[in-house]
């Protein structure tokens, strides 16, 4: 076992909430007489099952060096009473508020407040000390899901999965063995109250985050996470506010366990006022392909900005022409290569070679580098299109082209335009990446992007005037390091996490399988995620999940695209005969005005349907 500073404890409890409703709650806390600070992990995420075996590694560990470490269920969710927040998360702040006041009257906290968040409570956690910013001391957030749009654009992948995933994890039941009898009533006030969020979720995405920290705030993402714009937009917004640092490493969605000491240094300095350190760590410390690199300020004002225009350092190999424009109209299928919209660190999430998708796109290439070209930030691409009466969407990825042609992807960006507005800004996703020398950076330019990006409708593509159009990038220059030290993390010493049963399937299905049916000129994409399989709890309880993801689409019919998800969760504890299994199949089309959404909820106990119901939404289009 780990030597930490303190013993630790750990309790169950539960938060009651002024309209009565509980909070499930778990506590792992130092064994001292002295009132200690609290770390907050507020999450819908179910405790005892879905998130035991991390919270059962991190939590102890931060107890250990004597905080509260407290793991808290959202409403409707897990083991806490009452019916799922709505769409809007207005109900989770306001419980969450409710939240912090509860902790900080206990007598075994001081007063002072962290909040700890990953994916959507991370998320959770920067709106909450923005709505209760005297009751939030810190924020430590990784990969906060929000605002993920593109652009404008409406998005296809991870959107019906999530939906799905949501809707089950709400309707899934509490576990007896923590609520006793009551469990039935409760599951049934939920399964009552829900209802599918397509038509907030297409307009909005997953909900904007703070422009602005609320509290001091260690933002970290994976340079392949969708949230990583958001953490350098966070980070450049706290000159003037809250103080911000950010870490950006080579990591997948989560939080990984080599930052964990630096949100301890964090903790120690907000919340303890000891002098960890934390404020003496540069504003960015980021991973750009080769090494870790360090800038303070940020902005950073080793980073220019060096434009590229598509008629001179860049050019594409197109036939020659009259015209001055150059004409992009991708196939339906071209987007079929981008990897996983949230990777989660398997092999299939990575975006491979991108040959494929360049031979679909009109490319723009340098000449081979002279020497190392270091990108660190958000890159933009200013073009002029041609004047248009409709609306469509202009997609751009920028590649690093090895002597060998292999493609790699570095960053992307899509917006959709307004006519009749020529001269347009693509924003691409922040990007740290090094292109070596003899390497050649590549514009890939498309109409269209699926299944990341539901298809126009009427795909007419775009025309765009090179010599009026621009690539800018954020190049950070190659002495900026001299003299600094070097950026090193190291990995803490955590409890192990109770013993955890794995069981994979017989017949595992592969990560991403992409079919091309030459006949019916369609293109299908399955996915299995990692958490397919069975789990067998210490506690008894056993977890069985198995979900598929697909998409389709005809080569020549853009409203042919269709979306689906099916998910199954089984939860069991054989020693009382207790067994739930939830069933849902999502699938979203489009036609040239609306997007329609079927959703399927069925609940069975012990082999019988207790509870079936079925949602056919429409989302017009011109609503998102």
């Amino acid at each position: 076992m780990p030597s930490h500073p303190y013993r630790t404890v750990r309790e169950d409890a539960r938060v009651p909430l002024p309209d009565g409703t509980e909070l499930y709650a778990r506590l792992w806390r130092p064994v001292t007489d002295d009132p200690v600070p609290v770390v907050l992990e507020y999450s819908t995420g179910r405790l005892t099952d879905r998130t035991a075996t991390d919270d059962a590694r991190r939590h102890p560990w931060y107890a250990g060096h004597g905080y509260a470490s407290v793991r808290v269920d959202a409403r409707g969710h897990g083991n806490s009473g009452g019916r799922p927040g709505d769409e809007h998360g207005d109900q989770e702040l306001a419980d969450g508020a409710e939240l912090l006041h509860r902790l900080a009257a206990e007598p075994w906290c001081d007063g002072r407040i962290g909040l700890l968040g990953t994916g959507a409570a991370g998320a959770t956690a920067l709106r909450l000390a923005a709505h209760a910013p005297d009751a939030v001391h810190a924020v430590v957030t990784a990969c906060p899901d929000g605002g993920h749009r593109l652009g404008g654009a409406a998005l296809a992948a991870d959107l019906h999965t999530r939906a799905t995933d949501r809707l089950a994890d709400a309707a899934l039941p509490p576990d007896p063995q923590y609520v006793g009898d009551d469990w039935r009533a409760m599951w049934r006030e939920r399964l009552d109250a829900l209802e599918p969020a397509f038509p907030a979720r297409l307009a909005t995405g997953w909900g904007a985050l703070p422009d602005t920290a609320a509290a001091p705030t260690l933002a970290v993402a994976g340079w392949g996470d969708p949230s990583c714009t958001a953490v350098l937009r966070l980070l450049a917004a706290g000159a003037g506010g809250a103080a911000v640092r950010a870490v950006l490493g080579p990591w997948p969605h989560g939080l990984p366990d080599d930052i964990l000491p630096e949100t301890l240094r964090w903790w120690d300095h907000w919340l303890k006022g000891l002098d960890s350190g934390a404020l003496r760590t540069p504003a960015l410390r980021s991973w750009i392909g080769t090494r870790w690199t360090a800038d303070d300020p940020w902005p950073s004002p080793d980073v220019r900005a060096v434009r590229y225009g598509l008629d001179g350092p860049l050019r594409t190999a197109g036939t020659a022409s009259d015209d001055r424009h150059v004409h992009v109209r991708s196939p339906q299928h071209t987007g079929l290569n981008a990897g996983a919209y949230v990777p989660l660190g398997r092999p299939a999430d990575r975006p491979p070679d991108q040959r494929e998708e360049d031979g679909r796109s009109v490319c723009f290439d340098s000449q081979p580098l002279p020497e190392p070209l270091e990108l660190l930030g958000t890159p933009s691409l200013r073009l002029r299109l041609r004047p248009s009466a409709d609306a469509g969407p202009v997609v751009a990825r920028l590649c690093d082209v090895a002597p060998d042609g292999t493609s790699t992807l570095v960053t992307r960006g899509a917006l959709l335009t307004s006519p009749p507005t020529p001269d347009v800004t693509v924003e691409l996703a922040a990007a740290g990446h090094t292109v070596p020398p003899g390497h050649r950076l590549r514009l890939a330019l498309s109409s269209g992007y699926w299944p990341w990006l539901w298809p126009d409708p009427e795909p007419a593509g775009f025309g765009l005037d090179p010599s009026h159009s621009t690539l800018t990038l954020p190049v950070r220059h190659l002495a900026a390091d001299a003299g600094a030290a070097p950026v090193a993390f190291a990995s803490p010493t955590l409890p192990l996490p109770p013993p955890l049963h794995v069981t994979e399937p017989l017949t595992a299905r592969p990560e991403r399988l992409t079919v091309h049916d030459i006949a019916r000129h369609e293109w299908r994409t399955e996915l299995s995620p990692a958490t397919d399989g069975t789990r067998t709890h210490p506690d008894g309880l056993v977890r069985d999940e198995h979900t598929v993801t697909a998409y389709r689409i005809l080569s020549a019919a853009p409203t042919s695209a269709q979306a689906r998800s099916d998910r199954t969760v089984r939860l069991e504890r054989p020693a009382i005969g207790w067994d739930i299994t939830l069933q849902t199949r999502t699938e979203l089309r489009c036609t040239p005005t609306h997007f329609l959404a079927r959703t399927r909820l069925t609940a069975l106990e012990a082999g019988d349907v207790v509870f079936t119901r079925d949602w056919q939404q429409q989302i017009p289009r011109d609503a998102v």
